[in-house]
Formats: structure tokens, sequence, C-alpha cells
């Protein structure tokens, strides 16, 4: 076998936090002689992604383009199976790579098994058991776990959702998240500098979780509420999401409170450090229940199910739910008593120690050099 051959690798963004995931793999892979790599930007979040490329010094190959005015998720997915069918046609990849659970992540995986292509899931094994929460996210990383080649688990957690699932062992590597190696990046990158020096005790929120939008994200802004009146020496700071149901609710019932403050998205650079200077995080993201224990900061999970049930069973994070009294409560306990701060102290993550891109490049090598269909 001649190891010197070149293999084609596709990797799969469209959302600010797949590009976040995918970063330190795509410089990894462009280190490697042997990878000849494709970047596909989706875009499915337009407006949060483009001006990532920019922070990560990647620029994609194509873009799809795929998000439209008032788009229904089929319209979403039937946009997507086009431009990927048709791409796949006249692109013969060795590997499509993706991280994550959004609708670009699963239609790629559906598209590459019609092509016969292999597929790499980077965050595979993530489950709620509850195809409503996250939705429609939970079902489409189930889906895309059965169609993947290769499956990239973050710990040993998610290896055993896959496994109670019947996904071929041979097929599951646990490598960590790399999330952890982009946030050790931006640490080293660049001195922390305070964000909003003109503010003090910074509560930090983000929501914008499809499940959320609606009643559960009143819910939230009146807790906030609140909880602004009960900690008035406290400043509540909240990149609001450009989804204009979200900013509708948010803006509606929290602006012109003097303690509250509603802000533009920040770019990823920023952002990290506007959670380094805050004293506790209140989201319903999944990325940032990974990215707070490696800044020791606490997380309310603004959700009734998490699939990062690690974070809580280590006691880095609480989940809070959805209603108005208890996520009171529970932040109240945290801001009066710091319960988490000793869990929180040794700033050690769940899901890796910020080598995970590596791994996952390596194993790919791996699966291309000694390729046996039969095998997987």
């Amino acid at each position: 076998m001649n190891n010197k051959k070149k293999y084609s690798v596709a990797c799969i963004v469209g959302t600010r936090p797949e590009l976040i995931k995918m970063a330190p793999v795509i410089h990894e892979l462009k280190a490697k002689d042997w990878a000849n790599v494709f970047v596909i930007n989706t875009a499915q979040h337009r407006k949060l992604i483009d001006d990532m490329f920019d922070l990560f010094h990647i620029a994609p190959d194509i873009d799809f383009n795929s998000m439209k005015a008032n788009q229904s998720l089929g319209d979403l997915t039937q946009e997507l199976v086009q431009k990927f069918d048709t791409w796949m046609k006249t692109n013969r990849m060795d590997m499509l790579l993706a991280v994550g659970d959004t609708t670009s992540v699963f239609v790629a995986a559906l598209i590459a098994f019609y092509h016969h292509i292999n597929y790499g899931h980077i965050e595979a094994g993530l489950r709620t058991y509850n195809n409503k929460e996250p939705f429609p996210e939970e079902m489409f990383r189930a889906l895309t776990s059965k169609l993947a080649t290769l499956n990239f688990a973050s710990s040993i957690e998610e290896q055993n959702n896959l496994l109670k699932e019947n996904i071929n062992p041979k097929s599951i590597f646990i490598t960590g998240n790399p999330v952890i190696d982009t946030i050790n990046w931006i640490i080293q990158k660049k001195p922390h500098q305070p964000i909003f020096e003109q503010w003090s005790n910074l509560v930090v929120i983000t929501a914008h979780r499809r499940e959320n939008i609606g009643r559960n994200l009143q819910n939230i802004c009146n807790a906030i509420k609140l909880l602004s009146q009960k900690f008035s020496k406290y400043h509540f700071v909240w990149p609001v999401h450009p989804n204009p149901s979200v900013q509708a609710i948010v803006f509606d019932l929290l602006n012109n409170i003097s303690n509250v403050h509603l802000i533009e998205p920040l770019n990823y650079e920023q952002f990290i450090h506007l959670l380094n200077d805050s004293e506790l995080i209140l989201t319903d993201s999944g990325g940032i229940q990974e990215e707070a224990p490696i800044l020791k900061k606490p997380v309310v999970i603004l959700r009734n199910r998490t699939e990062r049930a690690l974070v809580v069973k280590a006691g880095l994070a609480v989940l809070a739910g959805t209603q108005t009294e208890d996520i009171v409560k529970i932040v109240t306990d945290l801001l009066e008593n710091k319960p988490l701060n000793q869990a929180l102290s040794a700033g050690i993550s769940p899901y890796g120690d910020g080598k995970a891109a590596g791994r996952i490049v390596e194993h790919i090598y791996q699966y291309l050099l000694n390729n046996n269909p039969q095998d997987i």
C-alpha cells in the first residue's frame, strides 16, 4: 500500500458552534501531507458565522448559502439535500466530516450514505432521549449516528449511549470535544481584557433554543427581571440572538431595565472573555455547558433536559428548567452561597484535555489507510 496517497476530506460547517468546534480539526488536517481539505459552509446561520472564518484564519471553499427568509425546516432540508447531492456527484470525497446536530449535519450524513462516502461525526452520542427536547436536534443526532462511518464521542458517557443503540463498537472513538482545543487557543492567543470595564458583578445570559421560544423564553425573561431587582448590584448581560422571535420576546420584557444590558452578539473571542469576566452564566446553549468548566464558571442550564449530564453530575452546573420561580430560587442560591465553587476550582472539563483534534485526525487517517468496507 502506498502510504503517500492523498485523501480528500470535506469539513462541513454552517453555524457558529460548528465552526468553533471544527476549526482546530481543519487546521490539524491542513497540517497533514496526506490530506486535501475542503471546507463547506452551508451558511445555516449566516449572520453569526461569517466573521468567525476570519478569527480562525479559515476560508470556505464553497458556500451553499442555504438559508432563506421565513424558511421552514422542510424548506431548509430540501435546499440542503439538493445542494449536497449536486456537490457530491461532482466532488468525490474519501471522508465527510461534521460536528453536532443541525439540519446540515443530518442531511450531509444522509446524502453521504446515498453516495457511499465515509462520514465522520464529531460530538457523537449526546442524548436526552426525548425527541422534542432539543427539537429537532435530538432526532438528527440519533439518525446521524446510524449513518456515520466513524463516531467521535466526547466522553465515555456518549460512547455508552452509542453502544446501547447498537452502534458498531469499531466505529466509536473517545476523543474529547475540540471546543476545549479552541478555548485553549483563544486564551493563549490574547491576554484577558475585560469586555465591559464599566460593569462589575456580571451574570451572563444566553437563550435561543427552538423549544424555548414562546412561553419558556417569557418565563426566563420574567426570572431575569425579578433577579435584576433582587440583586441590584449585579449587571445582567444578554447578547441577544438575532432570531426575530427571540428578539421580540426579550426586548419586550427586559428593555429599559437599568442593570439588564441587552447587547448585540459578540464575536467568539470577545464572548469567551465575557464569560471569563462573569460570576455566573445562565444559558440553554449546549456549547457553553462545555466551555464554562474550563473557565471555572458556574452554569445554570435553562432547559428541562440536558444531553450534557456530565456537567451536572460533576457539580459544575445546575439544571434549572424553564419555570420562573425555579430559576430565581436556583440563581439566588448560587449568587448568595456559591455551592459549586469547590468543584469548579479545578478548571477541568469532563469533555476533554484540549487534544481532541489530533485524535480525531489520526483516527480518520488510520481508517482511510486501512479501510476494509466489511469492518464497519
